[in-house]
């Protein structure tokens, strides 16, 4: 067999690559199909190995992004660390230590009033030259504040065009209600992104006798080895044990919802409007 035998024989199926020419000469080839033949598409390429599973994952993922409002993936008001116009320096910086955030709505005297958003790193410059005697209002950036109805891949156009990483949400009655960053929209596509302020935790976690709490980002392959399953995790699509649980409910269970497998039933013991959190895991003897 000869080098361009071998060339042809490693081509993907010629009908693939006229499916991709004819979708991609079509610029809004997503709004002039359903999103049901999109999926099936990218299936297909996935099955015809003219992409990977994870990038079938992240493209289906965006294609249901602009269903997605700010509201459903923003950070709540009450978990929000927000810096107030009248603070004393002193108390900003302890707070920017403490947090370990990059970036601060600042409030200001009047209800709901957002006088801007303070980066951390326009501080060193002041406290490099020995004082902490400064004034923030001087440093403040323009706010971005979006309505709770915004759709999620809206936002991140404006992020991106912009070149912002936050904004302020506020519901129907002008009212703050939680923040957004630019983070929040990208794990929304490819999961979980974890920096170095975060805490790594114990995905599995032995709490009594063959019970257990089980994070629901751990991979299906090491989630079957623990608990010695017999269970092929190839056959599953799905990556995470959260995954796993959501396509066999098809919609984001809540609290106490459980399933079993073999021998061990996993139930939802902790929750947001988004995605599942823990899991309780017991190994029935």
């Amino acid at each position: 067999m000869n080098e361009k035998q071998n060339q042809e024989d490693n081509k993907p199926p010629s009908g693939i690559i006229n499916k991709l020419k004819k979708y991609f000469r079509n610029p809004f080839f997503i709004k002039t199909q359903s999103v049901s033949e999109v999926t099936e598409f990218l299936k297909d390429a996935v099955d015809q190995k003219i992409i990977d599973k994870e990038a079938e994952s992240i493209a289906s993922k965006a294609i249901r992004l602009g269903d997605i409002t700010v509201k459903e993936i923003m950070i709540p008001k009450v978990d929000m660390v927000t810096i107030q116009v009248k603070d004393d320096t002193n108390e900003i910086i302890k707070r920017i230590i403490e947090s370990g955030h990059s970036r601060y709505p600042v409030l200001g005297e009047e209800r709901n009033e957002v006088a801007g958003i303070l980066l951390a790193k326009d501080i060193l410059p002041k406290l490099f030259k020995g004082t902490a005697d400064f004034d923030i209002n001087e440093m403040l950036r323009d706010p971005n504040v979006v309505p709770e109805t915004k759709k999620a891949d809206s936002l991140l156009e404006e992020f991106k065009q912009d070149r912002s990483h936050l904004a302020v949400v506020i519901d129907e009655y002008g009212e703050i209600c939680g923040l957004i960053t630019i983070e929040d929209i990208l794990e929304e596509l490819v999961g979980e992104i974890e920096d170095e302020h975060d805490i790594e935790e114990q995905e599995i976690i032995e709490v009594s006798t063959n019970k257990y709490n089980v994070d629901a980002k751990i991979e299906i392959e090491e989630f079957v080895s623990f608990f010695e399953l017999e269970l092929d995790p190839l056959t599953i699509d799905a990556e995470t044990l959260g995954g796993l649980f959501i396509s066999e409910y098809g919609v984001l269970p809540k609290i106490g919802d459980k399933i079993k497998l073999e021998n061990i039933s996993i139930k939802v013991s902790d929750t947001d409007n988004r995605r599942i959190k823990k899991f309780i895991v017991s190994i029935n003897k």
